[in-house]
């Protein structure tokens, strides 16, 4: 077996979730941590037994050996880093959302196919373990035509300062979340059957002096089939992050929950420390969830992504997939901005 050697580009909070999924995945090196500070990227690799770590971005790009680079970065830095791998035909794996906009998205489509190197769209969602088995489900034809996905992505608000600035991210609570809820249900519909129209609404309810973005919204999308795909997002919800799927079909219906149904619950009268992501409070009531990285599908994009470039073959999920999340998030702007139904141009 050929050992993939990996550059984590980032040392923040998704970084951190790729390395608790890499951490089951076989024939596998991450060789150097990247990060802008000296002291971060230094801390990142103690915590994670990486051998190197540097604060160059090009230097590390320009590295040889290196099979895999990883973009866990803030979005603003997604474009110009990707745009660097495709120049010297690196493979390279994008966090969500691919880009800040369409545009954007769309440089960084053409840069990497231009490239010929392997691109891979890191949306967990779509590698989580009951996702999967519900898609599982619907090709073996258990519920029949699917007619309406409604999915659910919500917590109390981001980790990080610069998620609250809309200018940076492109957006508020619907960029940061419905990426994964839209990629869900395409997943679910299957992905030659078109976001043809979304319909969106967006406020801020609560976060009104953190941010110039909505803190919560709605967005529909309405499917060639006639399907219709309903998002739900927020980052007002207090208790820790929620996230469900609903699959309903002609003949029958799939729920999945992987964070407020978890298989254990616990009463603590002081803390007892992580219990999930974007909890609240860590003493009282809790219902902690175990092996979060595997749950949520970190560790199965992340096997996928390693076994991908070893294997020099293209991923599931690609910056083609990433594009076209990208579209329908910009229709879905432009929806809650005219208060009209939109169609998406691809």
């Amino acid at each position: 077996m050929k050992q993939i050697e990996i550059a984590m580009l980032g040392s923040g909070f998704v970084a951190e979730f790729y390395m608790q999924g890499l951490a089951n995945v076989n024939g596998h090196r991450v060789a150097v941590n990247w990060s802008r500070s000296r002291s971060r990227a230094a801390a990142f690799a103690g915590r994670w037994g990486i051998p190197e770590c540097e604060t160059d971005i090009d230097k590390v790009i320009a590295r040889d050996g290196i099979d895999l680079f990883v973009i866990a970065l803030p979005n603003e830095e997604h474009l110009p880093t990707a745009l660097k791998l495709a120049a010297r035909r690196r493979n390279q794996v994008c966090t969500k959302p691919l880009a800040r906009e369409r545009r954007e998205a769309k440089a960084m489509l053409a840069a990497a196919e231009k490239s010929g190197a392997m691109h891979g769209y890191a949306e967990t969602e779509v590698f989580s373990p009951c996702v999967v088995k519900a898609r599982e489900t619907i090709e073996a034809g258990g519920i029949g035509r699917v007619l309406w996905v409604r999915s659910r992505e919500s917590h109390s608000g981001p980790h990080s300062p610069h998620f609250w600035d809309v200018e940076k991210t492109g957006g508020g609570a619907m960029n940061d979340l419905a990426c994964h809820c839209i990629e869900a249900a395409r997943y679910f519909f299957g992905k030659e059957n078109r976001v043809v129209e979304v319909m969106a609404w967006g406020a801020n309810l609560v976060h009104g002096k953190r941010t110039k973005g909505e803190d919560n919204a709605l967005l529909v999308l309405k499917f060639e089939s006639g399907g219709i795909g309903h998002c739900e997002l927020s980052w007002t919800t207090r208790g820790g992050l929620d996230l469900r799927n609903e699959i309903h079909g002609s003949e029958g219906s799939i729920f999945t929950d992987v964070t407020r149904g978890t298989p254990i619950s616990s009463f603590t009268g002081k803390s007892s420390g992580y219990v999930i992501e974007k909890a609240d409070l860590d003493f009282g009531w809790t219902r902690p969830l175990p092996e979060e990285a595997f749950a949520y599908g970190y560790q199965a994009e992340m096997r996928h992504f390693v076994e991908c470039a070893r294997a020099g073959v293209e991923p599931r999920e690609t910056y083609r997939d990433g594009y076209v999340v990208n579209c329908i998030l910009d229709a879905g702007y432009r929806s809650m901005h005219s208060k009209k139904w939109i169609r998406v141009k691809y």
